[in-house]
């Protein structure tokens, strides 16, 4: 009888929690295949909102180019972490479908603070001004000025590396990228350095402009002419893999790249975290906001009837909203309350410092889908798609 009201506190304690579910009720396995955002459904929280509701999610992990061109076969989602992944597989589906878009997030460079100011003392970075006149988390990064450090084979040292810091580094200033033919995050670094190399516009959509191959020649192809540009400044480094955050977080982060391709989200959580585990911002690590910028769009497609309770739940569910702020996203709101504002708050809360809009508005265009698709297979030596479900 002793065991009783154990048991009893047991189970209030799980109601208490939300952790347990109504008598009888199912838990529906949802399958998904999901690219970088896939951390999201990866959060102890929010896997605990999805069971209140009877849903669990298994994650497929692949990058988001590879989830548009492999086989869809026995998933019940989809989620690619931006819109030309996403329009791909739209594409490809015989069904009206229905999807989700819960939050935003821009493409940034993470980077360290000597190298920063390295690049400040180069002319091509800006500090954000910081509350209180201190030391900022935020630099505004010119893309053109820094492609132009990169395509002259500059050294961090023949900048001056060595002259912000008592250390040396002779190693090329690059950016540590994952594969094209993989991830968003590659394909819209790739779509900003594409719009740069084409005078701020997207490459396909000149008009009377199209150069000749030789007197009397074929017309040159205006998108492979950008692609073959673009292509040493982006295969010059890059990785296999999507998980560039892991690295850049990492003890070593500093050591394996000095500049790496991330998402404004994965930075942000990461300083709420530090400043709730040691009373402080972690101000080693800062971020690069390219200027022109780019904003991924990662979108959660549905596939059939299960996948359809999931997207109308993101679409719906205030607590699952609340918790993408919390990891550190920009979500989409109607009304008063904007996508930057409430995740600003949040930061403002948590001692974070919040970042600043770029006076430079100037949005990278990205090329059309067919386009961009040309381009990525261009620069990226792309193996074709292989996909064996009959589609």
């Amino acid at each position: 009888m002793a065991a009783m009201p154990l048991a009893l506190a047991g189970l209030l304690a799980l109601l208490v929690s939300g952790n347990t579910l109504r008598p009888f009720e199912r838990v529906t396995t949802i399958d998904g295949k999901m690219a970088s955002k896939s951390d999201y459904f990866k959060d102890p929280e929010v896997q605990r909102l999805l069971l209140k509701h009877g849903i669990r999610v298994d994650i497929h992990r692949l990058g988001s180019r590879g989830i548009a061109t492999q086989s869809l076969r026995g998933m019940d989602v989809v989620f690619p972490s931006g819109q030309p992944a996403a329009r791909l597989i739209m594409r490809q589906q015989q069904r009206s479908v229905r999807t989700a878009r819960p939050f935003v997030t821009p493409l940034v460079l993470g980077t360290f603070r000597d190298y920063a100011k390295t690049l400040v003392a180069a002319g091509v970075a800006r500090p954000q001004r910081a509350p209180g006149g201190g030391e900022t988390l935020y630099y505004d990064l010119d893309m053109k000025n820094f492609l132009k450090l990169i395509e002259d084979q500059k050294t961090w040292n023949g900048i001056d590396f060595d002259e912000h810091t008592d250390r040396s580094n002779a190693g090329r200033v690059l950016v540590r990228t994952s594969s094209v033919c993989e991830s968003n995050s590659a394909g819209t670094y790739l779509s900003i350095l594409a719009f740069v190399k084409n005078g701020n516009q997207a490459p396909g959509t000149e008009r009377g402009r199209h150069r000749r191959a030789g007197v009397g020649g074929p017309a040159a192809d205006p998108v492979l002419d950008v692609a073959e540009q673009v292509k040493p400044l982006i295969n010059l480094q890059g990785m296999a893999s999507d998980e560039q955050a892991d690295s850049y977080f990492s003890d070593e982060g500093e050591s394996i790249a000095p500049v790496s391709l991330i998402y404004e989200h994965q930075f942000l959580k990461h300083q709420v975290d530090h400043q709730k585990k040691r009373g402080k911002q972690d101000s080693r690590r800062v971020l690069l906001y390219p200027s022109p910028h780019a904003l991924t769009e990662p979108e959660l497609i549905s596939l059939g009837e299960r996948g359809d309770r999931l997207t109308d739940l993101m679409e719906s569910d205030a607590a699952l909203r609340r918790r993408a702020i919390e990891l550190g996203f920009r979500v989409r709101f109607s009304g008063e309350d904007g996508t930057s504002e409430q995740l600003n708050a949040y930061l403002r809360e948590h001692d974070v410092q919040v970042p600043t809009p770029n006076p430079d508005q100037t949005k990278v265009d990205a090329p059309d889908l067919n386009a961009l698709e040309r381009i990525i297979n261009h620069v990226g030596s792309c193996p074709p798609a292989g996909r064996d479900d009959g589609e």
